[in-house]
């Protein structure tokens, strides 16, 4: 993966926030209507996210890099 394990880390905390903070049935809910990765994007919009990808991530990292941490972030906040 070659989002630094500091800028993944601040992701995946806020990520977590912005679940935490949403009804399980919205969640579902959403889940069922739309694909993953809308899923993982919103989320990571929903954690007030985009800026700090603007401005920190995308210095060395492109779209796909960013999905791949969004995928890994998403299945360890599905483990928990």
């Amino acid at each position: 993966m070659k989002v630094k394990p500091e800028h993944y880390e601040y992701m995946r905390d806020a990520m977590a926030l912005a679940l935490d903070s949403l009804s399980s049935e919205h969640v579902s809910r959403f889940r069922a209507n739309f694909s993953e990765k809308r899923f993982r994007w919103d989320l990571a919009r929903g954690a007030n996210l985009i800026r700090f990808m603007t401005c920190y991530l995308y210095e060395y990292c492109n779209d796909t890099h960013i999905d791949t941490a969004l995928r890994a972030i998403i299945r360890e906040l599905d483990n928990r």
